[in-house]
Parts: C-alpha cells; structure tokens; sequence
C-alpha cells in the first residue's frame, strides 16, 4: 500500500477527526506509522477512551480494496494531506482535512484567483439579480467560483459562473458520490460537464447531517481567496463561513441589502463587523489587486428585469429622494399607480422609503 491509501483510511475511520490525526501525524511522522501503532503506543500520546475504540473498530472492518473499487466506480479521487495538489490554503489551519474526495478538474485545487459566494438559501429577487450580475464579472476576470451547492445564492452562484463559461468548485458536506440536495442532483453533473470539481472531506456514501455543514465552511473559506456573502438572514450558516475567513485572515465582502428585509441583517452584520462593502465587482477586484480585464455587467444590474414604469421612477430616484405626489409629476402616473409601483420595488430591494421620501439603496 502507498501513503494515500492509509490517508483513505484516516478519512473513513470513525474515532479520529482532523485535529487529532495531525497530533498524531507530528508524533508518529506518517499514517503508515499511525496506523500500525500499537494499542500502547497510542495511550502514551493521549489518544484513548471511546475514541481509541472507535478507531480499532474501524480498523477491523476496513477493507482497503473493496473500498478503492467503489471509489473506481464512482469515478472518484483522493486528495491526501501534503499532495502537491492539497490546497495550499487548507495546508496551515488548525484542522486541515486528513484528505480530499474529488470528483472533476483537480488542477482547480491549485487556483490562486479563487473566490467563494455564499448566502442565503431563501434567495430573494434582489440576492438573485446581484448574485448573477456579480458572478458573472468575476468569472469573465478568470476567478473560480467557489460555494457549497446548497440552494439559493450557492446554486446560482454555480448555475452562473457556468452559464458565463466559467469554472467552479462545489464543497460537499457529505460524500462526494452523493448529490445533496436531491434537488440540485443535474446542477451536480452540470459541474462536472463543465470541467468543474466536487470536492468533500466526508467517505464515499456518507450522508449529510446537520454537523457536516459548519465543517464543510470551513473548507470553502480555507480554499479561496476571500468569502463574499451576496445576501444574508441574521441565522444564515454563511455567517459561519465568513467566519472561518476571518479566522483565516482571508478578505470578507458583503452585498448590502434593504435595512428592513429580514435576508439582508446577516450582510449588514458583516460590514459592521468590517466587511467590505460590494455594490460593483471593482469593489472585490481592487481589494485584491485583480485588474478588470472586461466591461463589468454589474453596473445597473437593479435595472435588469424592470419594466418601462419601474425604469422611470429608478432613474429619478438614483438622482434624488422624492416624494409619492412629487414621482406622479414627474413621471405623469396617478399616485395609486406611483403607490402600487413603488411597492413592488421595495419587495424587490430596489428602494427604501425613509419618511415618505423614496430613494434607490
């Protein structure tokens, strides 16, 4: 057997998580050693108790080579700790995955320009429109997009970047065989027939549970460049992801939303918080000293979907607040049409009222 084989084994076995396969990697120096440590041994370093069962257990029941077959079968590769193409960003933090299941383009591990957009799965229109308009410009710039696959902002990040013939990464918080959600099972393929790559820390066959998730963000923080969050409720596991780049003193940007929607409190948590605030993609570009190489698609992307009438009143609100009655003037509506107009734009996040006084946010 070889390194990466025990390395598979490592990432299989119940018992022994990231952080203690690395004590025990600075102690014994290899996995083979690891592995092949005797009871003793490895109570003399501290590893006992049910944990210490746990990983006998699965030591007897491990069979190395029906394991590499079903790994043949489902197409998939592994990605041990200190391969040359282990992201580099995962190499140093507290508690690197043992190894990587893939499924893909590989080569995108090594990506320098890599960025992840997350958010909300309850995606608004507006999280929508800025999450497309966004993704579309940073992959026209050649950045891998990275995200989680989950629905919402992460499922249209992916759907994007590939729609603009980009690249894209999508961190699983279960096995890498195993789509999740059901739902997004032909988004799956379509990252692979896009010479995309499925990532995930988690054994073939292994479902999702609620403790993946958070693990799972750390991934997607550690492997890119920098975590922008595009919409956000005040709960939202992107926070946890925003996070864990903070911890890993990667860049945040955050996309501020309307102050009364519910799915935009986790953004402006985050830019008090000292995020960096992105109403354009040259916010994200020139913090990371990334020349735009296109014309942006970003600029105006409040206006993409709008019809003739809401056009007008977004025109004249970009230049000044106003009034219900001073719009009706202006654009010659009856105040009832103005109010019905209005009102749907505020749904969308397009406009604020503030005092009865109307304005672009």
């Amino acid at each position: 057997m070889n390194k990466r084989d025990y390395y598979v084994f490592f990432s299989y076995s119940v018992g022994i998580g990231p952080k203690t396969f690395l004590k025990l990697l600075r102690y014994f120096k290899t996995a083979e050693k690891i592995y092949n440590a005797s009871e003793k041994e490895l109570i003399l370093v501290g590893f006992k108790g049910k944990s210490l069962e746990k990983f006998l257990e699965s030591k007897a029941e491990f069979d190395f080579e029906k394991y590499f077959e079903k790994m043949r079968k489902a197409k998939v590769e592994f990605i041990p700790y200190g391969d040359k193409h282990y992201p580099f960003g995962l190499k140093n933090i507290d508690s690197p995955p043992i190894g990587l299941f893939i499924k893909g383009n590989k080569n995108l591990l090594l990506s320098k320009n890599n960025i992840s957009v997350v958010g909300a799965r309850k995606i608004t229109s507006y999280g929508r429109q800025v999450t497309e308009a966004l993704v579309a410009d940073l992959v026209r710039n050649y950045i891998v997009i990275t995200s989680g696959m989950a629905m919402g902002v992460d499922s249209v990040s992916h759907e994007t970047a590939i729609e603009n013939k980009g690249l894209t990464i999508a961190v699983l918080g279960c096995g890498v065989d195993c789509p999740y959600p059901r739902e997004n099972e032909k988004l799956y393929e379509k990252i692979l027939d896009a010479n995309g790559l499925i990532i995930s820390e988690y054994p073939i066959g292994m479902s999702a549970n609620p403790g993946t998730f958070p693990a799972r963000n750390r991934i997607i923080a550690g492997i890119s460049q920098a975590v922008l969050v595009t919409e956000a409720s005040e709960d939202s596991g992107s926070l946890i992801t925003a996070d864990y780049a903070k911890k890993f003193g990667k860049k945040i940007f955050a996309v501020p939303g309307p102050i009364n929607s519910q799915m935009a409190q986790g953004s402006l948590k985050l830019l008090k918080q000292g995020a960096k605030l992105v109403s354009h993609v040259d916010d994200v570009l020139e913090e990371l000293s990334i020349k735009n190489k296109v014309s942006s698609k970003t600029k105006n992307y409040r206006f993409r979907g709008l019809n003739l009438e809401e056009k007008k009143i977004v025109k004249l609100l970009e230049n000044e607040e106003m009034t219900v009655d001073e719009l009706s003037k202006r654009v010659n509506y009856s105040v009832p049409v103005i109010m019905q107009i209005l009102g749907v734009m505020e749904i969308k996040g397009i406009i604020g009222n503030i005092n009865g006084r109307y304005r672009v946010i």
